[in-house]
């Protein structure tokens, strides 16, 4: 194999419609879950390192795509975002301020400001709650975002806003459909107008031509309401279609991102490659005609992931460097001066293939 390139640290670079200032900042988050023996006397044994030194920024209006499959740490990355789970270590900033420091009144302010849209709208919604109920549960934990006599006429606006007739307000979740139950928790996480809304796989548990529709209408409304996203999803096609810019991750870390047309169209990552090469071309001319990459083995458990690169065990590009040392999430030093190939990816050996996924 030939000698490794060199890697110059990765610019920031503007977002694809000009320089926005980050409004969300994280760098080398950390969340491990301990791993115990024991009964009456516990002791830890080891631990899931279910997100391992993952950094990011979201940038004000723009919407940020993270893939991957299933374990990567995707939906503890939203977690960790929205507060819902604390760090082992790293930090989150917003607007400035870390706020994994956070707590009391301050932190209850910032949730105001972060909203999560869940995966499943069939458990993420009350059964027992009307959707005026459950649309209207903010004002209750946020007074101050609405006075008492408005919080009827609000929920209602925010029905409407989403798509929905106001006058379902006394329904209940089990009178509604996947896509019209997904548009009850969009409005539930509009209600107390956030600049970041964090959505965990919303499109996954519906039907197809039902994604369109709730992608769309998440556009829609972050054009409206000046949002920004961070999107999780492990389908391809659709992170493709709303986002910005993506973050792709394996076993806890971000191994290549860059702007939407830059991971998709010339991708440098052998995972990224990988995945890529598995998406289903609807041309059965141009579908015979690609190279498929099959990928060697199962994903390694995240509570003993291999030295040095993640996905060496996986990959065909793999050597002794790759054991010993873990390439850091750099724009690669060797090849082209500019263009689309020069993005962050974490590969010794990062270099872009012929076109995986025809135009």
């Amino acid at each position: 194999m030939t000698s490794a390139p060199s890697e110059s640290p990765a610019p920031a670079g503007p977002a694809p419609h000009g320089p926005r200032e980050a409004i969300l900042e994280a760098r080398d988050l950390v969340k491990h879950y301990p791993l115990t023996q024991g009964v009456v006397i516990k002791r830890q044994v080891g631990a899931v390192k279910a997100v391992d030194g993952v950094s990011f920024e979201l940038r004000r209006g723009e919407t940020l795509g993270i893939v991957g499959e299933s374990g990567c740490g995707k939906s503890t990355v939203a977690k960790l975002v929205t507060s819902l789970e604390a760090p082992t270590s790293g930090s989150i900033r917003f607007k400035g301020e870390d706020v994994t420091r956070l707590s009391g009144r301050a932190r209850k302010a910032l949730r105001r400001n972060i909203q999560m849209v869940f995966q499943d709208p069939y458990t993420s919604l009350n059964p027992r709650m009307t959707v005026g109920d459950i649309v209207g549960e903010p004002f209750d934990i946020h007074p101050e975002a609405a006075p008492k006599g408005e919080r009827r006429r609000r929920v209602r606006e925010l029905l409407d806003v989403v798509g929905l007739n106001p006058e379902y307000v006394n329904r209940y979740p089990h009178q509604f459909s996947g896509g019209q139950r997904q548009r009850i928790g969009i409005a539930r996480g509009l209600a107390l107008r956030p600049e970041i809304i964090v959505a965990d796989e919303p499109v996954s548990a519906l039907d197809v031509s039902v994604q369109a529709q709730v992608v769309n209408l998440m556009e829609r409304l972050q054009d409206e309401f000046d949002l920004s996203y961070i999107f999780i999803a492990h389908d391809l096609s659709v992170v493709r279609h709303i986002s910005d810019r993506v973050g792709v991750m394996y076993l806890g870390k971000l191994v290549e991102t860059g702007t939407e047309s830059e991971i998709y169209e010339h991708p440098t990552h052998p995972y990224t490659q990988a995945l890529l090469s598995a998406v289903p071309v609807p041309d059965p001319a141009a579908e015979a005609g690609r190279a498929r990459i099959v990928l060697d083995g199962d994903v390694p458990s995240p509570a003993n992931p291999p030295s040095g690169c993640r996905f060496r065990t996986r990959c065909w590009k793999a050597d002794e460097r790759c054991a010993k040392e873990e390439p850091p999430l750099l724009v690669p030093g060797a090849g082209p001066a500019e263009g689309p190939a020069r993005h962050p990816s974490a590969c010794h050996y990062a270099e872009e293939k012929a076109r995986i996924v025809p135009e």
